[in-house]
């Protein structure tokens, strides 16, 4: 099974770059995934790449920090103004890169997740 996340441009030249490895959610995923469809917002507007899914890092936001930070591709601002208000923080460690270029429509997918959306297994 996929996930595919939608991530902003900057983050995603980060994560194909090797810049940035891991990414970071405030939710668990609740299904067993082994790849990510990384859909790139605006203005990009595809799916860019497949990455496998190595491990998650989950804990307070001290904990996940202290262990991806190097990796990360984020600052710490960044990183506390996105976890603003929370407790726990996910970090989904980035393994190899697939580059694709694809649409939503080509993926059966109408419209980009807000944040993810689970997709059954699909020919690439």
């Amino acid at each position: 099974m996929y996930v595919l996340m939608s991530i902003k441009p900057k983050y995603v030249e980060k994560i194909l770059s090797g810049e940035k490895k891991y990414e970071y959610r405030k939710t668990l995923l609740k299904k067993d995934v082994e790849s990510i469809l990384v859909y790139s917002t605006s203005p990009v507007k595809k799916v860019v790449c497949e990455i496998k899914l190595l491990e998650v890092v989950k804990g307070t936001l001290e904990y996940v920090y202290s262990k991806t930070n190097i990796e990360g591709g984020i600052t710490l601002e960044e990183f506390n103004s996105y976890f603003k208000n929370k407790n726990v923080a996910y970090a989904y460690k980035l393994g190899s890169i697939k580059k694709l270029d694809l649409t939503l429509k080509e993926i059966g997918v109408p419209t980009a997740p807000q944040s993810y959306q689970y997709i059954e297994r699909i020919e690439l």
